[in-house]
């Protein structure tokens, strides 16, 4: 085969004091690196806490200039379907056929002005693999960068939308992680919040994390703070 394959699993676990440590989801993850230098993104998560549980799978290519191509996402939420959506990404132009329970049918054409840095997926490995428009030749610094995210929820956990998403990333230096998965040299980036708008009219709290550093990009190690208080770590990893 011309492609390579990575593949692993990462657990989350909670920091809520009264679950402190708990195992509180779980994703499967795998990247296809295309011999044209495109990148295909398969994650399957589960989120059992908070309540109500949630169930994604996603799928997302990113071309060989590793902008956003399209995305397909299929949402469970509370064991119920939520909704399915494909989402194509060009230029200029985001179009979004989806369909669930609470929306119906919905055709969306999302013109945009500018440039993209990429598309929030909500798997976790998705958001390290974003941080891959980080500059980090330029050393430890802060921008604002651009997403579209096909849910403004902080989860994930409403029917397929594009909506856009603002944030700093900060990229804070690199460190050595040893996790389950592994010892792994690693950069350390920080997703933090300043609008007023925030996401679907919440702040996100702050978000630090650890991933190779490398062209892989893998998410290694990882938190939320405030009051999402979760951690993610890398259990297993194929390469």
């Amino acid at each position: 085969m011309q492609h390579r394959s990575v593949r692993g699993q990462l657990r989350y676990t909670s920091k809520k004091p009264e679950m402190l440590d708990r195992e509180r989801g779980r994703e499967w993850f795998a990247f296809t690196h295309h011999g044209d230098g495109s990148v295909t993104l398969r994650a399957t998560c589960e989120i059992e806490e908070p309540a109500p549980t949630v169930l994604r799978d996603v799928i997302y290519r990113l071309g060989p200039d590793g902008a956003p191509r399209n995305l397909h996402v299929h949402l469970t939420v509370g064991d119920a379907f939520m909704g399915s959506g494909w989402f194509n990404i060009a230029p200029g132009m985001i179009e979004c056929e989806s369909a669930g329970p609470s929306i119906g049918r919905l055709s969306q054409r999302v013109a945009y002005d500018g440039a993209l840095d990429g598309f929030g997926t909500h798997p976790i490995v998705g958001d390290g693999y974003l941080t891959k428009c980080m500059d980090v030749a330029r050393g430890p610094h802060r921008r604002t960068i651009r997403v579209y995210v096909p849910s403004p929820d902080h989860r994930g956990a409403t029917p397929p939308i594009a909506a856009e998403v603002v944030i700093d990333l900060e990229y804070l230096g690199d460190e050595t992680v040893t996790v389950a998965a592994g010892t792994f040299a690693c950069r350390k980036f920080a997703f933090i919040d300043t609008s007023e708008a925030g996401m679907g009219g919440k702040q996100h709290p702050p978000y630090e994390m650890w991933v190779t550093a490398d062209d892989d990009a893998v998410f290694v190690q990882g938190g939320v703070g405030g009051y999402m208080a979760t951690w993610y770590e890398l259990v297993a990893l194929e390469r």
